[in-house]
């Protein structure tokens, strides 16, 4: 099977060419063409020497997972679904055995006016559970490997210029003309939890990050967590680029429900990492997600029991009204009660916004992500039996 270059960091390209006879600065040639110009055709990258183009074509592909299809919101919102193979799923058919389906995940293009976003997922649905989110709901197959994290990326600048520009993307590559990328800014709060995929997921940032391939700033790079102890730490030792943890509740007993990882890893030692990782952070504050549920985690007796809770944590709150999807038993809160629980947390100095939601006539706001999982982890049947209970 030919070797998907999408799979390789620069150190991994220099490797698998050197066993190949070809010299370290070929490697550097070969990324540039595949990230920077966005090339997936051997025969196009010019300034390569014929035989190792030839090399290329036989035993190489760059190749970004198929997508099925796309939607274009009402605001400009982009959502891809990507097909990333057949799963087997825990739930049985007739003949005893688990259903094959093919599994799909979902990414999504914000444009703004001075950004464009890309919200790529790291794993094929969420072993998590957390119980506002859809992709929970879905059940886990499986992580996500270096070429489909980074491919979702590749694709996405590939469409967004132009699948017809190929020769400015030729000019760009020889120093002709400025650059031209759309995505600006990743985070990667797609389907999955990052940090449960670390290796993959940190290869991955690499690559976002190696000037020889997109040339993002670590500021512009932000990793979204529910709250995995361990790996945060390991985060900011390897690749501390921007952190946001999702929070959704001030006290254990309430976030023991809605994000059953705090049973493992509760606030205080949260509230830890996240001052452990301030010192490598390339900014100076994590940001914290907080969904908000109508009658669950909005009162203003959370606000306050927050407000506690980050004293000694520099940060930032992103409020994210709940986006609804079906039989998920939430509700999206009123507008009063959104506005007194940020005036709340903004009368006591703490910087707050509130998320806009994007895509949501898409199925693409925060939240919504779903794609297509064949759960082998049991869940959606378990979760089933449960409601039937």
């Amino acid at each position: 099977m030919p070797q998907n270059l999408l799979d390789f960091d620069l150190d991994g390209l220099t490797a698998w060419l050197s066993e190949l006879g070809e010299k370290p600065f070929r490697a550097k040639q070969v990324y540039h063409w595949i990230h920077q110009a966005g090339e997936a055709e051997f025969g196009q990258m010019t300034d390569i020497a014929k035989s190792l183009r030839e090399t290329l074509q036989q035993r190489a592909v760059v190749s970004a997972s198929n997508v099925n299809f796309a939607h274009t919101s009402s605001d400009g919102t982009r959502k891809w679904l990507f097909d990333v193979g057949v799963g087997k799923s825990a739930v049985g058919d007739s003949s005893g055995g688990g259903q094959i389906v093919r599994n799909g995940i979902e990414t999504v293009f914000i444009p703004e006016e001075d950004r464009g976003t890309l919200c790529v997922s790291s794993q094929v649905g969420c072993a998590l559970e957390c119980t506002f989110c859809s992709t929970g709901r879905q059940g886990f197959n499986r992580n996500l490997s270096v070429a489909e994290i980074i491919g979702q990326l590749w694709y996405a600048n590939h469409v967004l210029r132009g699948e017809d520009n190929r020769l400015s993307r030729a000019d760009n590559y020889a120093g002709n003309v400025s650059a031209e990328r759309p995505v600006t800014n990743v985070v990667m709060m797609g389907m999955g939890e990052p940090l449960a995929n670390f290796e993959n997921v940190v290869t991955a940032l690499g690559i976002m990050l190696d000037d020889h391939a997109y040339g993002l700033s670590r500021r512009r790079v932000t990793v979204s967590t529910s709250g995995i102890v361990p790996a945060m730490d390991r985060l900011a030792e390897r690749c501390p680029v921007a952190l946001a943890v999702s929070l959704h509740a001030p006290n254990d007993a309430l976030r023991d429900q809605i994000v059953p990882i705090n049973k493992k890893y509760p606030l205080a030692e949260l509230m830890a990492a996240c001052r452990r990782y301030l010192v490598h952070a390339p900014r100076d504050f994590i940001t914290f997600e907080y969904v908000m549920l109508a009658g669950v985690n909005d009162r203003p007796e959370h606000a306050r029991q927050i407000i506690e809770l980050v004293r000694d944590v520099p940060c930032k709150f992103n409020l994210i009204p709940f986006n609804p999807f079906p039989d998920s038993g939430y509700q999206k809160p009123g507008a009063e009660s959104l506005r007194v629980f940020r005036q709340i947390l903004q009368d006591a100095g703490l910087v707050v916004t509130t998320r806009k939601t994007r895509g949501d006539d898409i199925d693409a706001a925060c939240g919504q992500l779903a794609g297509q999982v064949a759960d082998k982890s049991g869940r959606v049947m378990k979760r089933l039996n449960r409601e039937a209970a």
